[in-house]
């Protein structure tokens, strides 16, 4: 039946990747074998969910399974892991997680072998399978480094240490925080990918911080002290007299901090110049009267 994998999983065949993840995680947690020692009934169903989330989980096998292609095995894959791994070393040559997603589809598939040499799956001990989370940081979290405190899928509670300069999409590695070994194994890692929120005024490039400005008319042409935003808490910064928007300013050591084997980037500040948003009167008389004996073309040579 073509619906056949989707109703093992309890899920419709409209189902987005995450319904289809999701539904496999609660099914897989509820028939482990580790939670149903001796219920054979539960091994069994917790084998079908494996099989159909192998299936349904990669998008070119599930269009393939919708097609009538393959069918609700979805197994030739798994019959190239038996003939890669079957001469590897130790007590169960299978130990392997290559080209699973977790812990469990190594599982089932190892008890289906050892089934075809006649054993009956009782002594296994194998590594948990590692799991991939998703977390979304501000952005001065990841250039300032932080702990959050997360929430893990079995409602385990953990800190986790942001280092200082952490960069969207590098990933964090928990080592333990996995799938559960099997028969005594350790435990698999959990990878932890970090996205960065965007700042309203900063951005990041590397390990420096660019930031820009707005300057008063007064600033620009006299030249002034001001307070400048940056990563680590506001700093005074010196504008030259003649200053104009687009000139940047560097502040030495004031970007991402230093950490490890990294410098300290720096601060890069890009000038403004803001007009009044309503020039006065003595504004307007002072710039006519100036223009009269000091007028200039700020446009000559930009003409093509």
């Amino acid at each position: 039946m073509a619906d056949e994998l989707y109703d093992v999983l309890g899920v419709k065949k409209t189902a987005t990747q995450d319904e289809i993840k999701k539904a496999h995680r609660a099914q897989a947690k509820k028939h482990h074998p580790d939670l149903n020692p001796g219920n054979k009934a539960a091994e069994e169903t917790f084998k079908k969910v494996q099989t159909a989330y192998n299936v349904l989980s990669d998008a070119e096998k599930r269009r393939r399974y919708d097609a009538g292609e393959i069918d609700a095995e979805g197994n030739e894959t798994q019959r190239q892991f038996y003939r890669e791994y079957a001469n590897a070393h130790g007590d169960h040559p299978y130990a392997s997680s290559a080209g699973y997603d977790d812990l469990s589809d190594i599982f089932a598939d190892i008890l289906r072998a050892q089934r075809h040499q006649g054993g009956d799956g009782a002594h296994i001990r194998m590594r948990g399978g590692d799991v991939t989370y998703r977390m979304d940081v501000g952005f001065m979290e990841a250039v300032n480094g932080a702990k959050k405190r997360v929430t893990m899928p079995d409602g385990k509670s953990i800190d986790i240490a942001i280092p200082p300069g952490h960069r969207d999409g590098q990933i964090l590695r928990l080592r333990g925080q996995g799938m559960p070994g099997i028969g005594g194994g350790e435990a698999g890692d959990a990878h932890v990918e970090i996205h960065v929120k965007p700042h309203p005024d900063f951005v990041r490039r590397d390990r420096d911080i660019l930031v820009e400005l707005p300057v008063a008319l007064d600033e620009a042409v006299l030249g002034a002290k001001v307070s400048v935003p940056t990563v680590g808490g506001a700093v005074m910064m010196t504008i030259p007299p003649g200053s104009n928007s687009g000139d940047v300013l560097r502040l030495k050591g004031k970007g991402v901090g230093a950490h490890g084997k990294h410098a300290a980037g720096d601060q890069l500040v890009t000038l403004k110049v803001v007009l009044p948003k309503k020039p006065d009167d003595v504004l307007r008389e002072f710039l006519a009267g100036w223009a009269k004996e000091h007028s200039y073309d700020p446009r000559q040579g930009k003409e093509g």
